[in-house]
């Protein structure tokens, strides 16, 4: 027993230091987690490598870098001054995640704190710039839209170069001070009524180019009736009408003598 006592010393002193560092040699990534390896004695940090979900190995001297990858979301609240100077208060939330294989570049750059180092403030530097360029009315309601097509695309060109894919951002809320939003909205509705009645101007004066378009129309088909009648036309016309009463077996009227140019004068026609 006394032999193996030294080799059963070394052993238990072996198992005991990887007992004691095993914290630091065996990890288990989770779905939606990705790692990369610091080696310090070596290669420093190894960019290229992406380590996978799973369990993994690492030499106790080397750092396992993990980072999560699912989409998150981060909501801010913020003040910017609108181009005419008047304060807005914005709420943006903004939803991304790190590109898979880019994660040793993201850490390089900006660490871990990435989210408070790098996509808040881009965020909010991107909201000020914007709306910087645009009055508190139009930010609040004419160019609504504008202003948040801008906003997205400068915030996702910045992410992207630093191997963030931004998912979403939106502006949830914009305020104004209640005098300002009342003036605003008071301003709107007057420029609504006077598209309206500029509306019904324009119809009124439509119309009455029709009904001009209509009597001219009409004047000149009376003046080609008028100039086309001629009084041996109206005779023949007389001469036609009467025979066709006369032969007609439910006439009820009496031809006696002649009329004004020789036509016969029709009587019981009322």
């Amino acid at each position: 027993m006394k032999k193996f006592s030294p080799i059963l010393i070394l052993g238990g002193v072996i198992l005991l230091i990887v007992l004691i560092m095993s914290s630091n040699m065996f990890y288990t990534l989770k779905p939606g987690e990705r790692a990369v390896i610091f080696r310090k004695f070596s290669d420093g940090l190894d960019k290229t490598n992406i380590i996978e979900p799973g369990f993994q190995v690492v030499a106790p001297w080397n750092d396992l870098l993990i980072y999560n990858v699912l989409e998150q979301q981060k909501e801010e609240t913020m003040d910017v001054l609108a181009k005419n100077g008047l304060s807005v208060s914005v709420d943006v939330s903004v939803r991304f995640h790190p590109v898979y294989n880019r994660i040793g570049y993201l850490h390089e750059t900006f660490g871990k704190e990435y989210i408070t180092q790098l996509v808040i403030p881009e965020v909010r530097s991107s909201v000020r710039k914007v709306m910087g360029r645009y009055t508190a009315e139009e930010i609040y309601s004419t160019k609504r839209n504008q202003v948040e097509s801008e906003i997205i695309n400068e915030t996702k060109e910045v992410l992207t170069a630093n191997s963030i894919e931004m998912r979403a951002l939106l502006i949830r809320s914009i305020n104004l001070p209640a005098d300002i939003k009342q003036a605003i909205e008071s301003k709107l509705t007057q420029e609504q009524e006077a598209l309206a009645y500029q509306f019904k101007l324009d119809k009124e004066k439509s119309e009455a180019e029709r009904k001009r378009i209509a009597a001219e129309g009409e004047s000149r088909a009376n003046n080609i009736i008028n100039n086309s009648l001629s009084d041996k036309l109206l005779k023949m016309r007389g001469i036609e009408a009467t025979i066709s009463l006369a032969n007609s077996a439910n006439a009820k009227v009496v031809v006696i003598g002649s009329g004004k140019d020789g036509l016969p004068l029709i009587l019981g026609n009322n």
